[in-house]
């Protein structure tokens, strides 16, 4: 069990991560592997067998003129045995009197084969010999140690060798080739509709109008896609009831307020009526961020957006309710973001920080792929521990720093801040800050 699992994971750390890689290599591997036991087998069994054969018989024509020379040494029979080896074994012969085998002459890079040469032509003729299989493309020099001199034979290398394995091999490669272009081409087209899937969820999940997506491909990605589009519709259309339901009630709920204010307006201005103003207009403010927390701003379609731009608009902000406000950005100055929404996400996070603290710096960095925006403050700051419960609705703390009073005391607003940064693919995180309080972290991918 524990070699299968490290084999797995192993396998995991190699593998490449795309689908269309390992789609490649699930076909690749088992042609590379079918190919290279065909190989093999042609040269062990066929190619080797074919060229220990050839080596054979030529070394058994050697041996019977050599034979034949020992049993009549003379010039004439010399002359015979040329004649004999031109006109009947196709190969010239040359009889060097006096002389001695040259030197080994260095081994070529493939040298099975020339082993292979020398030991049968050995076994045969029984005494020294030397060959050269490199000098001359289309003839094997081959000289053998006679008592007298050196008997030098010129033969085919089709006589010794199977020469036509370079056709096999030629054939074996082209074929392969051929199937891993058919393959390729045949993988990119079952790939493109998954990538076109993956595109259109991505932009979904980040809130943005993606390009026209259309159901094809192979029949489980179709099935895929009809199920992601009847999801996105359902989501579609509850968002829309959703909208719809929360529009009328907020309309009720208003011309309720309304009457209010009319009737409290009418009346004598006394400590009693004032503090029942200042009622309504709390449930108003309320009203205003449970609406704004369900309803969102889906609806707005993303666009490019000048982000430094935007953080002087806060900056700004920030300095007019009396704290110290910093801005930089590295990076593009441009991002793909819902450019209301967005303003809304941050405005929250830098309002709640010029309530607590005096100096806030906040900082813009993009890297191409993903935007991360910095809103740090020098105030109380907020316990590691409770870092995540405060981005829960309607969730309070003690009035140090927790209390969250954006969307006027309604608890919302780090909530609603969450919310808008999550439906533009990305997050929101607390954490400490270099001035001493917190560090709100808003990164969404662009």
């Amino acid at each position: 069990m524990n070699l299968h699992r490290d084999f797995s994971a192993f396998l995991e750390r190699v593998m490449p991560a795309g689908l269309y890689a390992r789609s490649l290599i699930i076909i690749i591997a088992p042609v590379v592997l079918l190919q290279g036991a065909v190989a093999f087998l042609f040269m062990e069994r066929h190619y080797e067998l074919v060229t220990r054969r050839l080596s054979t018989a030529v070394g058994q024509d050697i041996a019977a003129l050599v034979e034949l020379r020992k049993a009549s040494p003379g010039p004439e029979n010399d002359a015979k045995l040329i004649k004999i080896a031109r006109e009947h074994l196709s190969m010239q012969v040359e009889f060097l009197p006096g002389q001695s085998l040259p030197p080994p002459r260095p081994k070529p890079f493939f040298s099975i084969l020339d082993a292979s040469l020398l030991r049968e032509i050995s076994d045969e003729v029984k005494r020294p010999i030397w060959i050269d299989t490199v000098g001359r493309s289309n003839f094997v020099e081959i000289r053998v140690q006679l008592d007298d001199a050196v008997m030098k034979v010129l033969t085919k290398r089709s006589q010794t060798y199977a020469s036509n394995s370079h056709i096999f091999l030629i054939w074996m490669v082209a074929a392969s080739a051929v199937l891993l272009i058919i393959a390729i081409i045949f993988l990119k087209k079952q790939i493109r509709p998954i990538l076109a899937l993956s595109e259109a969820a991505d932009s979904f999940g980040k809130g943005r109008e993606g390009p026209p997506f259309k159901i094809k491909g192979a029949r489980e990605v179709r099935l895929a896609a009809a199920s992601f589009i009847d999801m996105k519709d359902r989501i579609e259309r509850a968002m829309e009831q959703r909208t719809t339901m929360l529009a009328g009630v907020s309309h009720d709920l208003r011309t309720i307020l309304t009457r209010f204010r009319l009737q409290l307006a009418m009346m004598e201005e006394t400590p009693e009526i004032e503090e029942l103003g200042r009622d309504v207009e709390e449930m108003q403010r309320m009203l205003d961020a449970y609406m704004a927390f369900v309803r969102g701003d889906a609806g707005e379609p993303a666009s490019p957006t000048d982000i430094p731009e935007m953080l002087d608009e806060l900056k700004r902000s920030a300095e007019t309710h009396g704290a110290q406000a910093t801005v930089e950005s590295h990076g593009p100055t441009t991002a793909m973001v819902r450019p209301d929404a967005f303003r809304r996400c941050l405005q929250n996070l830098v309002a709640n920080a010029t309530r607590y603290a005096k100096k806030i710096s906040i900082t813009s960095v993009h890297d191409g792929k993903r935007l991360e925006i910095r809103v740090d403050d020098d105030g109380p700051g907020i316990p590691a521990d409770k870092r995540e419960e405060v981005f829960r609705p309607f969730l309070r703390l003690d009035p140090a720093r927790g209390q969250d009073k954006v969307g006027g005391n309604s608890g919302l607003g780090l909530a609603i801040t969450r919310d808008i940064a999550r439906s533009h693919g990305g997050d929101v995180r607390l954490e400490s800050s270099p001035l001493g309080g917190v560090r709100a972290v808003v990164s969404v991918p662009v």
